[in-house]
């Protein structure tokens, strides 16, 4: 039975196919960068479905066939702020709530992380249960160049990634590709991008499928995926390196060992976080560490904390401004060195926010 929530100009379409709910992100022009809007829409109709017993698996997907998202629509966001909207609040608090729910789904969800898939775009499929990467998967966690930090539950899933490799994508906003997105665990599954049409059909043909049953089919079409199956890993040769450097606990070791290794990889990022804002590198490489022991939900507590010190700061409209307005590609930080960014800075941004917190 097929029933349509929205018309097909929306930015989010809602609708019910075979067995399943489908939430598809539908502004491809702007890559499905996820507005408050469309976070309202998807989250009550996450709940809706979660309820409704002729629902069984939920899909998430992109429009477009080039982003399944972009991320959070900062820009927008940042002007807001600067218009003395309240927007700021709103978005992250629902964001992170979506996040939270997606994470504690009772029912299947499957992420087709087809094409560009960053920041919020992370956050609305890696807490689901399923993540399905193709050839043109390209994953990353970009805020530090923004002056943010890698949130939407960055906090709890990166620390949990093999070894420090989730430290090492979250501080140089590393972009990971293709079936590589696979092997590093941000996905669950990799198929070929021109089988997806047949995967979903598939799915929706299922009768009341239970979750091992809709695992059976994501797992028929990875095995049978063949697009370099036989390359390795692309981290796989400097993993040792990237363990070895970022077990540091501040952030200038981990630029001292980086220094110290000295080869092409290590001077490389080097470079690359140096880019950064370093508030932003500290804020993220202390909420890697806290979040590595908190749950999903004390994660995105803290994360809010976090959202608000950074809107309400200088960097983030900072980064804003040389990334995604101007363009320069030369923001201007304050303060301008690791060094000046003290304890007391880093303390201001976790403190409680009372009654302002999240809470879940």
């Amino acid at each position: 039975r097929m029933s349509k929530h929205t018309d097909a100009t929306g930015d989010v379409l809602l609708e019910r196919k075979g067995c399943a709910g489908v939430i598809t992100l539908n502004r491809p022009k702007l890559l499905n960068a996820l507005t408050l809007n469309m976070i309202r829409q998807i989250y009550s109709e996450l709940k809706k479905w979660e309820q409704d017993p002729e629902t069984f698996l939920i899909i998430i997907k992109g429009a477009g066939g080039k982003a399944f998202c972009a991320g959070g629509d900062v820009r927008a966001i940042s002007e807001a702020v600067k218009a003395k909207q309240k927007i700021a609040q709103d978005f992250f608090r629902e964001e992170y709530m979506l996040n939270s729910a997606i994470g504690s789904c009772q029912k299947p969800y499957v992420a087709l992380i087809h094409g560009i898939t960053m920041g919020g775009g992370v956050g609305l499929s890696i807490h689901g249960q399923f993540r399905v990467a193709t050839e043109t998967s390209l994953f990353a966690m970009p805020e530090t160049r923004i002056g943010l930090f890698p949130d939407v539950g960055g906090g709890y899933f990166l620390p949990r990634l093999q070894g420090k490799l989730g430290y090492f994508l979250a501080l140089t906003g590393f972009r990971l590709k293709g079936r590589d997105v696979y092997r590093a665990g941000i996905a669950t599954h990799f198929i070929d991008s021109e089988k997806l049409g047949m995967l979903e059909e598939d799915l929706f043909a299922l009768k009341s499928p239970s979750k091992e049953n809709i695992a059976d089919v994501l797992d028929a079409y990875h095995t049978e995926s063949k697009i370099d199956q036989d390359k390795s890993f692309i981290l796989e040769e400097h993993m040792e390196k990237i363990n070895s450097c970022f077990s540091a606990n501040t952030m200038e070791q981990i630029i001292e060992n980086l220094r110290q290794d000295g080869s092409s990889f290590a001077l490389e990022q080097l470079k690359v976080i140096n880019k950064m804002s370093p508030t932003s590198l500290k804020i993220t490489l202390r909420q890697l560490m806290e979040g590595s022991s908190k749950t999903l939900q004390e994660v995105l507590t803290m994360e809010y904390r976090l959202s608000q010190a950074c809107v309400g700061g200088h960097d983030f409209h900072e980064g804003v401004r040389a990334v995604l307005i101007d363009k320069d590609q030369s923001p201007n930080w304050k303060p301008a060195d690791l060094k000046e960014v003290t304890d007391e800075d880093l303390n201001d941004h976790f403190k409680s926010l009372g009654s302002n917190d999240l809470k879940f």
